[in-house]
């Protein structure tokens, strides 16, 4: 699904049939100006979708923007003045809200965990546990949080798991069928000691430390080769991630970053001039 099927179905969504209470008003087109304005410090992201709705109902509006994505916004900022026919922005304003809101949400929520490993080579990921057709615009709002995308789909990379292990037969036999057809780098999870043993034999690429707490971290990566990868995930808080990152992981997932992450509180305010009803 592309980015204007999604605010299409979205659109369609809000207004199947039209927008009663405003088509009711039966009010000719109002030109003037609305401000999208910050109610909290945030990251923002969702640009993108924001304006390209607005200009599905509204194709002659026009938007200043005074924020790029992945900038820090404060709270009372304005982030965008538009200027169009009012009577349709207000159509498009709570769909357009809930992009940004939601996508600027995760980049603010990324920001803070990126903040607790800076002093550190650890690097944040995001998961695949995404809205269903939101995960290209909530891995770029990861991005613009300053963390990084792992695999953006099951066609990206090879990560074997414990299911993966179990209909195999065990880990090493999912290794070996899996390279007999590719040549991609393996990850793998491990959630014991045995398991990360067995994984550093097998000469994969990378290692994820499956909920692991931070002292059975330790032990597992004293047992990893240097030039292997590893990967932390499970139960990564803020309050928690940089002590996991001070252990030496080269990334820590988390899936919270997008799963998890509240909403960014964002307004349009709009300056209303008088103007008279269309004729009836």
């Amino acid at each position: 699904m592309t980015l204007t099927d999604l605010i299409h179905a979205a659109l369609k969504e809000d207004m199947p049939s039209g927008d009663l209470t405003t088509d009711s008003l039966a009010l000719a087109p109002r030109f003037g100006q609305a401000r999208l304005v910050a109610k909290e410090d945030l990251v923002l992201s969702g640009a993108v979708p924001f304006e390209e709705t607005m200009l599905v109902l509204e194709p002659s509006a026009k938007l200043q923007w005074h924020f790029k994505e992945g900038d820090l916004v404060l709270d009372k900022q304005v982030i965008c003045a538009i200027t169009g026919d009012l009577i349709q922005i207000l159509k498009a304003e709570r769909v357009a809200l809930n992009f940004i809101g939601h996508l600027s949400g995760i980049a603010t929520l990324t920001r803070c965990f990126v903040k607790q490993v800076e002093h550190t080579k650890t690097r944040i990921l995001d998961t695949r546990k995404t809205l269903p057709a939101y995960r290209e615009l909530e891995k770029r709002a990861v991005a613009h949080g300053g963390g990084m995308n792992h695999r953006k789909s099951l066609s990206d990379a090879v990560l074997i798991k414990d299911n993966h292990i179990s209909v195999a037969g065990g880990l090493s036999k999912a290794v070996g069928r899996i390279r007999q057809h590719t040549g991609a780098p393996l990850e793998l999870e491990c959630a014991t000691l045995e398991q990360v043993r067995e994984a550093v034999g097998l000469g994969v690429e990378r290692i994820l430390l499956d909920n692991m707490d931070n002292e059975l971290t330790k032990k597992a990566l004293a047992l990893i080769p240097a030039h292997v990868e590893t990967e932390a995930s499970g139960n990564m808080t803020l309050d928690r991630v940089g002590s996991v990152a001070e252990l030496g992981v080269h990334y820590i997932s988390v899936g919270a970053l997008t799963h998890s992450a509240p909403s960014a509180d964002v307004s349009l305010l709009f300056d209303w001039q008088q103007t008279e009803f269309a004729p009836i």
